[in-house]
């Protein structure tokens, strides 16, 4: 299992799982179900865990693979839970030269996790991103949407504990 494989616990609520229930429910039979089951599901959960996408898998029988291809082809969905503050670390050409490296080694670091990981406390999430259109600010970050540009790997402590 994937979560045992990272350390995450799985922490759905029996009324989480009804609604799952509830919203398969409402797509069975229809075209094209899976999309729409796993945004809505991702809604209710904050994530998509591997024992959720089990039961999806058992419920519409649609193959685990099908919906693993679904889920890490499309960058909106996340099979690991989200921080408070989700930060994004830019890895496109232009910021990666600039010293974006650093800085997202600099943050797995510092937070004491791995890029698509959470901290223990739920506070912050690290993830790397292709490329968010800030390019004259390379290298940059964002956290919740605010964008951090002209980052050096020496502000990353400075940045991150005004989120303390």
């Amino acid at each position: 299992m994937i979560e045992e494989r990272i350390n995450i616990p799985y922490k759905g609520t029996p009324e989480q799982e009804s609604q799952l229930m509830d919203l398969i429910a409402k797509y069975r039979g229809t075209k094209g179900p899976l999309i729409p089951i796993l945004e809505q599901a991702q809604e209710i959960f904050g994530y998509l865990p591997e024992k959720i996408l089990k039961i999806i898998s058992e419920e519409l029988q649609v193959s685990l693979a099908k919906i693993y291809g679904v889920v890490t082809f499309y960058s909106f969905f996340s099979l690991y839970p989200k921080g408070k503050y989700n930060i994004s670390v830019c890895l496109g050409t232009a910021c990666y030269v600039k010293g974006s490296g650093e800085i997202y080694d600099k943050l797995q670091s510092s937070l004491g996790i791995k890029g698509g990981q959470c901290t223990a406390d739920g506070k912050f999430s690290l993830e790397a991103c292709r490329c968010i259109g800030a390019c004259g600010l390379a290298p940059v970050m964002m956290i919740n949407g605010e964008v951090y540009g002209r980052l050096t790997a020496g502000m990353v402590d400075d940045i991150l504990a005004k989120f303390e």
